[in-house]
C-alpha cells in the first residue's frame, strides 16, 4: 500500500500542473484577445500589435517571410504625386509625403548625373560621382530629415560603374547598395552624456558580400525583405530591346558664359503615367540591419546600358538601380474613423474608433503614431456638448476609460428645437449693419492697393485684393518697395513649407559633409582612389533635383562664396520651371550675371547668411558616421574607412533664413514668392577652421499659403490674426488647412454651454460663407450674416418649451383670479 501513494502523489501533482497550464493559457488568452479593459473587444489594431510584439531582433532570422510583413492596408492615405497639387495632404501625412518627394529627388538626380557623360567629350574616364558621394548623400538624406531613419541606392547586378578605382573604366561592381541608418547612440562612447542625439549614421556598402552568400545578397530571395528591389528590379527593358521605354526629361541649360546647351535624358515614370514614380512597400521587419519595423517609398533609377560599346543604338534605357528612402512604421499616423468621405481605403484600423455612433462621429487629429487615440468624436448634427464640456470627446481618453465611464458618459445631447436656413432674405436693418461696421472699424475707413498694408488695422479683403491683383503684367506699375510685403504676411510659411526647406537643408548638409570629408589629395592603400571635387555637372544635377523632386518648389539654387568652388570664381546653377507638371526646366548659372543689383552676393539673403556665420560655428550640429566600405572593387567583405568614425558639422532647419514675401518682377519666375537659404560650411585653405562656402536656396509660392484668421497671442507675428467674423459671444474659430491665400480659412465652432441650432449636415458656420455673408453687409446687398450666431443650449425640445410656456400662463392667471 505505501508504494501506491507516491504515484498517487505524483499523479495528484501532475493533474495540478496540467490544470496550471490551462488556467495561465487561457489567462493569457484573455490578456491577448482583450484590449486595455475587458469591455473592449479585440480588433484589428490588436491583430497588427500582436504581429509586430511577435518579431524581435532575436528570432526575426528564423522566422517565416510572411511574418516579416504586414498586410498592406496597414498604412493609409498615401501620398499620390497625382494628388498633390489637386487635393490637400493631411497634416498626419506630411513625414510621409517628404518621404515620397525625397526618393523622387534622388532618383532624378542619380538619373541625370549617371547620363551626364553625354554632355562631356568622350575619354577613357568615367563621370560618375566616387563612392564617397553615394554614401555622403545618403547619409544627407538622414540627417537633415529627423523622420527618415534610412536611405539606400540599391544597383541591379553589374550595373553600378565607379571612379573610386584604377583601371577601372567600363567596368562594373557586382553588387554596389550603400546605405544609412540612423542607430541609437545612447551608449555609444563617442557621447559621454549619455544621451540620445539621433545625430550618429551607420554607414554601409550592402554590396560588399561574398560571391556565394544568397543571404546577404540582396537581390536574391534569401533575403527575405528586400520587397523594395523587386517593385522595379530586374528590368524588363533590355529584354524589349527600345529605346522609348522610359519617360525622358529635358533641361535648357545656360552656362556662365552664356552658351546653351538642350539636354534629354531617361528618368522615372512621369506623375501622370501609371502606376507613377513612387511605389510603397509593405511594412516590414529591418532584421538584421535596423531591428525596426519600416515603411519604404521606391523610385527607379535610369541609365543607359551598357556602357561605351561604339553602337549606341544597342544601348538602351534601363532601370539600373532604386532609391529606397525608409521611415520609421511606428511613427505614422493611423485613421481609426469609419470609412467615409476622405477615408475611402484601403485602411485596416476603419472603424476601431470608440465613438459612439448615436449620437457623435469620429473625426482623425495628428500626432499620435502607431497608438490608439488618434482622433476625437464631434457631436453629429442634432446634437450638442454636455454644458460641462468644452471641446469634443478625446479619443485617447475614451480609450482609457472603464466600461462604467465609457457607457454613461461621451455623449451628445439631443438638439429638440432646430431651425432651418432660409430661403429668402433681405438687407440688414441699418442700426445692425452701423453694429458691424463700428465693430470692424477697418471696413468704414479704409486704403487700397499697396497702402492697404501699413494700416494700423488691416482690412483682410483689400490686402489679399491687392496682392492677387498683381501679375507679371502689372507689377511694372508698383514701386520696387510696394513689391515687399511685410514678414508676418507670411505667417505660418515655416510650418506649411517645411517639407521644401528640408530640401535645401539636404542639399546643404551633403555639401557640407563633402568639403569636410572627402579629401582629394588623399592616398589609399591598393587601387582605390580619392573622390574628386565636386564638379558643376554635380551641382546642376543637385539643383536640378529639388525642383523635379517637390512640387512646390519653383525654382532653386545653389550659390557658391567668391573662389570657394573648384576653378570658378563665382558658380550658382539655379533651376526653375515655368509651370506645374512638365518634363521641361531650365537651368542658369547666375555667375553670368555681373551688375550690382544682379550678382546674387549682393542679395539680402545671402548677406545675412554671410555675416550670420562669418566667424562663430558652435551652434552647428555635429553628425558622427560609422563608415565601413568594401575591401575592394569586387566587395568580397567589408572594412572600416580609413577615418572611423568621422564626423562633420552643418546647420538644420532653425539656421537657415526665410525671406520676407515679394513679387520677382523682373527674375525667371515673376510670381508672389517667399525663399528659405540655408547655409554649408567647409575647411578653410589650411583645414584649420570652418569657413562659410555658400547658399542653398528655394522658392515658393506665396498664393500656395493657408491664411490663419483665428486669434493667437499677441506677441505671435501674424498679420491676419483676429480678422476671422465669427461670433465672438457665441462661437470660436478654428483654422481650415487647404483654401490657399484666401479668405475664409476657418469654421466657427459653438462655445461650450452653446449649439448649433440650423438644420445642416455640418454643425459649424464655414469661414467662406461667414465672409461672404459679412461682405454683403459692408455693400448694403441682401445678407443672413446676423443669423451665424451659435444659440444658448437651454432648450431641450418643442415639448418642453411649450409646457413650460403652459405652465407660466397657468401661474400668471392664477396669480391674478
Amino acid at each position: 500500500m505505501g508504494s501506491t501513494r507516491p504515484r498517487h502523489g505524483s499523479r495528484y501533482t501532475v493533474n495540478m500542473n496540467i490544470k496550471w497550464s490551462v488556467f495561465l493559457s487561457v489567462s493569457l488568452f484573455v490578456a491577448l484577445v482583450c484590449g486595455q479593459y475587458e469591455w473592449q473587444v479585440r480588433d484589428a489594431f490588436d491583430e497588427v500589435r500582436l504581429r509586430m510584439d511577435k518579431v524581435t531582433s532575436d528570432n526575426c532570422p528564423i522566422q517565416h517571410r510572411p511574418d516579416l510583413y504586414l498586410p498592406e492596408d496597414s498604412i493609409s492615405h498615401l501620398p499620390d504625386v497625382k494628388d498633390i497639387n489637386i487635393n490637400p495632404v493631411f497634416p498626419n501625412r506630411t513625414a510621409l509625403l517628404h518621404l515620397h518627394n525625397m526618393a523622387m529627388n534622388r532618383a532624378f538626380f542619380w538619373s541625370y548625373i549617371l547620363q551626364a557623360r553625354f554632355i562631356r567629350p568622350a575619354i577613357n574616364d568615367t563621370y560618375d560621382p566616387g563612392m564617397m558621394y553615394y554614401f555622403l548623400s545618403t547619409v544627407a538624406d538622414v540627417s537633415a530629415n529627423p523622420h527618415i531613419n534610412a536611405s539606400a541606392i540599391y544597383f541591379a547586378p553589374n550595373s553600378s560603374y565607379t571612379s573610386s578605382y584604377r583601371g577601372f573604366f567600363n567596368k562594373t561592381m557586382p553588387r554596389f547598395a550603400p546605405r544609412t541608418f540612423r542607430a541609437d547612440d545612447f551608449n555609444d562612447p563617442i557621447h559621454l552624456e549619455r544621451i540620445s542625439t539621433l545625430n550618429t549614421f551607420t554607414v554601409q556598402d550592402l554590396g560588399a558580400i561574398p560571391n556565394d552568400s544568397l543571404s546577404l545578397d540582396y537581390t536574391s530571395d534569401a533575403y527575405r525583405i528586400n520587397e523594395w528591389y523587386k517593385k522595379w528590379l530586374p528590368d524588363s527593358a533590355p529584354g524589349e530591346r527600345r529605346h522609348d521605354t522610359k519617360t525622358t526629361y529635358q533641361v535648357e541649360i545656360r552656362y556662365a558664359n552664356n552658351t546653351n546647351e538642350t539636354f534629354t535624358f531617361h528618368g522615372p515614370p512621369g506623375a501622370d503615367e501609371i502606376p507613377g514614380p513612387v511605389k510603397w512597400t509593405r511594412p516590414y521587419f529591418d532584421c538584421g540591419r535596423s531591428n525596426k519595423w519600416l515603411v519604404s517609398a521606391v523610385v527607379p533609377i535610369a541609365d543607359i546600358y551598357p556602357r561605351h560599346t561604339g553602337f549606341r543604338h544597342v544601348e538602351y534605357p534601363t532601370y539600373t538601380a532604386v532609391s529606397v528612402l525608409e521611415m520609421d512604421f511606428d511613427r505614422i499616423d493611423i485613421n481609426q474613423c469609419p470609412k467615409g468621405e476622405g477615408n475611402s481605403g484601403p485602411n485596416r484600423f476603419a472603424d476601431t474608433a470608440r465613438c459612439k455612433k448615436e449620437t457623435t462621429e469620429c473625426e482623425p487629429i495628428h500626432g499620435w503614431g502607431f497608438r490608439r487615440g488618434g482622433y476625437q468624436c464631434r457631436c453629429i448634427p442634432g446634437c450638442r456638448l454636455p454644458t460641462i464640456v468644452r471641446r469634443p470627446f478625446l479619443g485617447e481618453i475614451i480609450e482609457r476609460a472603464t466600461s462604467e465611464q465609457y457607457y454613461n458618459g461621451f455623449d451628445c445631447m439631443k438638439i429638440g428645437w432646430i431651425h432651418r436656413l432660409p430661403v429668402q432674405w433681405g438687407k440688414a436693418k441699418t442700426h445692425i449693419r452701423e453694429k458691424y461696421l463700428d465693430k470692424f472699424y477697418e471696413y468704414r475707413n479704409y486704403s487700397t492697393g499697396p497702402e492697404s498694408l501699413h494700416s494700423e488695422n488691416i482690412n483682410i479683403d483689400e490686402v489679399v485684393k491687392f496682392i492677387r491683383s498683381i501679375n507679371p503684367s502689372t507689377c511694372k506699375q508698383y514701386r520696387p518697395q510696394d513689391l515687399v510685403l511685410r514678414g508676418d504676411i507670411s505667417f505660418g510659411a515655416d510650418k506649411q513649407f517645411v517639407n521644401e526647406a528640408k530640401m535645401a537643408v539636404r542639399l546643404a548638409n551633403f555639401i557640407s559633409a563633402f568639403l569636410q570629408i572627402s579629401d582629394p589629395r588623399e592616398v589609399y592603400s591598393g587601387k582605390r582612389v580619392a573622390d574628386k571635387p565636386l564638379s558643376e555637372d554635380q551641382m546642376i544635377g543637385e539643383t536640378l533635383a529639388l525642383v523635379m523632386g517637390d512640387t512646390k518648389i519653383w525654382s532653386a539654387g545653389t550659390y557658391w562664396d567668391r573662389n570657394k568652388f573648384t576653378n570658378r570664381t563665382l558658380f550658382a546653377p539655379f533651376a526653375y520651371k515655368k509651370e506645374l507638371n512638365v518634363r521641361k526646366f531650365k537651368v542658369e548659372d547666375l555667375a553670368r550675371l555681373n551688375s550690382t543689383e544682379e550678382v546674387y552676393t549682393n542679395k539680402p539673403w545671402f548677406q545675412f547668411l554671410k555675416q550670420r556665420w562669418s566667424t562663430n560655428f558652435d551652434s552647428l550640429e555635429k553628425f558622427y558616421m560609422k563608415i565601413k566600405i568594401r575591401f575592394n572593387e569586387t566587395g568580397e567583405t567589408l572594412k572600416k574607412y580609413e577615418h572611423y568614425p568621422v564626423f562633420y558639422r552643418a546647420g538644420n532647419l532653425d539656421h537657415g533664413y526665410w525671406t520676407t514675401p515679394y513679387f520677382d518682377c523682373d527674375g525667371k519666375v515673376p510670381m508672389w514668392a517667399i525663399t528659405y537659404a540655408a547655409p554649408f560650411f567647409g575647411w578653410d585653405s589650411l583645414k584649420a577652421k570652418l569657413e562659410f562656402k555658400g547658399v542653398v536656396a528655394v522658392t515658393m509660392d506665396l498664393l500656395k499659403l493657408d491664411i490663419n484668421q483665428c486669434p493667437d497671442k499677441f506677441y505671435v507675428p501674424n498679420a491676419f490674426k483676429d480678422t476671422h467674423k465669427c461670433d465672438k459671444k457665441t462661437s470660436y474659430c478654428v483654422p481650415i488647412l487647404g483654401r490657399e491665400f484666401e479668405t475664409g480659412g476657418y469654421k466657427c465652432e459653438c462655445l461650450q454651454g452653446y449649439e448649433y441650432p440650423f438644420e445642416n449636415p455640418i454643425t459649424y458656420f464655414d469661414g467662406q460663407l461667414v465672409e461672404a455673408e459679412f461682405s454683403n453687409i459692408v455693400q448694403d446687398k441682401e445678407t443672413r450674416y446676423d443669423m451665424f450666431k451659435c444659440r444658448l443650449a437651454g432648450a431641450a425640445s418643442v415639448q418642453s418649451n411649450l409646457v413650460i410656456l403652459f405652465s407660466m400662463i397657468l401661474t400668471h392667471w392664477m396669480l391674478h383670479k
